[in-house]
């Protein structure tokens, strides 16, 4: 198996940059830009397959570092892969671990082999390399895989974010080295850098000098203020190649993902829509609303009469204030269900704005209905 050819069409692109795409996939083609439900350890928690077919989902996220752990890349390889694993039939991107690894924070010893720490399970000690993260990605079979990289925090030191960049370039490198070319799966290089523009540059320039299959925006949505992650997108999505597609990793909330569209970059991921559902707030047209709230006990309509979710087609704002104030799974499930189809409906009518050239307009009234909120 060889990966498609092409993998990336630039289909049009709006006058205020926003880009209309598709990728192509031994599982199918996504069309971009694209936001995809993120199923860490082989699920989008409360939900099934046949449940993000009928939100719409044309792409989802799967993680190597929870995977490797549990139940193993060994153990899903012999079931037939993750695809399988899973009963998904679309395209999967598969997450090298790198942030996860980030997040252990004093846990984790990093050097120029790859990354020694302990299992948040069990903290027994493990080790991760680049060549064992693609390994383990390849294992699993995943349409999509990223190198590892280090992840550097917010705020960090210009000496530290030089050196851990450049650390990243040397794992991009061997991550390259280590694939399987005739494994049909595209490979991504992470951008990193900080907040620094000129680092951000030697990244990319870097990176796109190796050639990989698409680029990732890696470093944001880390705790740096709103401002610094826009300054980033202000001028980084114009570091990486015009025909190849440009993801930007785990962002955000539904006004940075139509900022990102604006500013050219094609996908996203982030756990916010169903980690927020499973938390009573449920996303609509004119912004959050919290179901927590006693004024919704007896309330008969729709999370949004404008939505065409099961949900919202099926229940009131009155029973899942009452499935959630009674902690009944049954509420989780159709709360993420709503804001897994607010978000990719969102993607679609932003795809359909550029393509008609009017994503400016688009973007402004975004903006006007958001303000208006519930809570």
């Amino acid at each position: 198996m060889t990966l498609p050819s092409p993998f990336f069409e630039l289909l049009h692109t709006d006058p205020c940059g926003a880009r209309r795409g598709r990728f192509h996939t031994l599982h199918g083609t996504v069309e971009t830009p694209i936001f995809m439900p993120v199923g860490t350890a082989a699920t989008v928690k409360t939900l099934s397959s046949a449940d993000l077919n009928a939100v719409g989902a044309q792409i989802i996220l799967g993680n190597t570092y929870h995977l490797f752990l549990r139940p193993g890349h060994a153990v899903i390889a012999q079931l037939g892969g993750l695809h399988r694993f899973m009963s998904w039939s679309g395209p999967i991107l598969t997450d090298s671990g790198g942030y996860q690894v980030f997040s252990l924070g004093a846990t984790r010893r990093i050097r120029e082999e790859g990354v020694t720490f302990r299992s948040h399970l069990d903290g027994s000690a493990l080790f991760l390399s680049p060549e064992i993260a693609i390994q383990i990605q390849e294992a699993l079979g995943s349409d999509i895989m990223m190198q590892l990289d280090e992840c550097p925090p917010y705020p960090a030191d210009r000496s530290y974010l030089v050196q851990s960049l450049r650390l990243s370039l040397r794992w991009a490198r061997r991550s390259l080295d280590a694939r399987n070319p005739a494994g049909g799966q595209a490979l991504f290089g992470i951008v990193q850098g900080g907040m620094e523009a000129d680092l951000r540059r030697e990244s990319a320039e870097g990176l796109v000098e190796m050639g990989f299959d698409g680029y990732a925006l890696g470093g944001l949505s880390v705790g740096e203020p709103k401002e610094r992650m826009e300054e980033v997108l202000s001028y980084a999505p114009g570091l990486l190649p015009n025909h190849q597609p440009r993801y930007l990793m785990g962002v955000g909330k539904p006004a940075d993902l139509v900022e990102a569209v604006g500013a050219g970059l094609d996908m996203f991921d982030c756990v916010l829509p169903t980690r927020n559902a499973r938390n009573g707030q449920l996303l609509t047209q004119y912004g959050p609303m919290n179901i927590k709230q006693a004024r919704f006990r007896d309330d008969p309509q729709p999370i949004d009469a404008a939505c065409g979710c099961e949900t919202c087609r099926h229940y009131s704002r009155a029973y899942l204030h009452h499935l959630f104030r009674n902690k009944e799974i049954t509420g989780l499930r159709l709360m993420s269900l709503h804001n897994l189809h607010y978000y990719l409906q969102l993607m679609a009518d932003m795809r359909a704005a550029i393509q008609q050239d009017r994503f400016a307009g688009f973007r402004r009234d975004f903006s006007s209905r958001q303000s208006i909120s519930h809570d």
